[in-house]
This record gives C-alpha cells, sequence and structure tokens, in this order.
C-alpha cells in the first residue's frame, strides 16, 4: 500500500507543478522567486525547488529566465523598443544580468541580435521557426563528445 499512496503523492506534486510551470509562463513579465510559487502550490520552497528540476530538467530560475529571454527575442525582432525598454518589458530589472542571461542562451548580446533582419525566420515554416528560435543554454548546445 505504501507504494500506491507514493504514487499518488508524486502525481499530485506533479499537478501542482505544472500549476507552477503555467503560473511562469503567464507571469514571466511580473516579479516571482520559488518562495512565492511554493506558497501558491503548498509546498515547501527546497521541496518545490527539488521537485520542480526534477520534473523540468531546470531550475525554476532557468526556466523564468528562459521565458523571459524568449519573450524578449520576440519583442527585438519587433524593432520598436530599444533594448532597456524590452529588459523591463520581460520583467528583468538589471539591464547587465538581462544582457549576460540573453547572451548565454541566444549566443549573442540582445543589441547583436536586434540588429538582425527582420523576416530571418520568414522562409521556415512556424513550427520550425518556433525551435530555431527557442534560446538553448550554450552548455546543451555544446556537441557531445566522442570517446
Amino acid at each position: 500500500m505504501a507504494g500506491a499512496s507514493g504514487e499518488e503523492q508524486r502525481l499530485r506534486d506533479l499537478a501542482l507543478l505544472r500549476r507552477a510551470h503555467d503560473r511562469i509562463d503567464r507571469e514571466y513579465a511580473k516579479p516571482l522567486n520559488v518562495e512565492d510559487l511554493a506558497r501558491g502550490v503548498n509546498m515547501s520552497p527546497g521541496h518545490f525547488s527539488r521537485q520542480f528540476k526534477l520534473a523540468y530538467g531546470e531550475s525554476v530560475y532557468g526556466y523564468l529566465m528562459t521565458r523571459r529571454i524568449e519573450r524578449a527575442m520576440a519583442l527585438l525582432r519587433r524593432g520598436d523598443l530599444s533594448v532597456t525598454e524590452v529588459c523591463h518589458e520581460v520583467g528583468c530589472s538589471s539591464l547587465g544580468t538581462f544582457s549576460t542571461r540573453f547572451t548565454e542562451l541566444v549566443g549573442v548580446p540582445p543589441s547583436v541580435y536586434r540588429r538582425q533582419p527582420d523576416g530571418i525566420f520568414e522562409a521556415l515554416p512556424s513550427v520550425l521557426a518556433k525551435r530555431v528560435a527557442r534560446p538553448v543554454r550554450n552548455r546543451e548546445a555544446a556537441p557531445a563528445r566522442r570517446k
């Protein structure tokens, strides 16, 4: 019986984590932190952080920043906002941290990305353009070494 209740708890935790995950997707531009997100699903911050990483493969902060950078990429491609305006629009308070994280995930600084020609993904089907445009951490993008 202990196994069944353990599995039920795991499924309940996954449902709660999905709620927090969805909240990050919706509210990425608001000030979010682990404590508030954990409180919103009635978990301790430590348990929430560990379970989130197990379920989604990245930390809460890492996931939040990925969402913010994805949105920033779209705003920069639009071209009507400065890098500083985009930084604040996506919920980042530090331009330096935003630029560093953007460069880490996208591979170029936001100012360079902003100057890239419009329509860079125009020839691709939207499903492929979305995949190509998604930011990837440099450590994830590094080619696997052969032994």
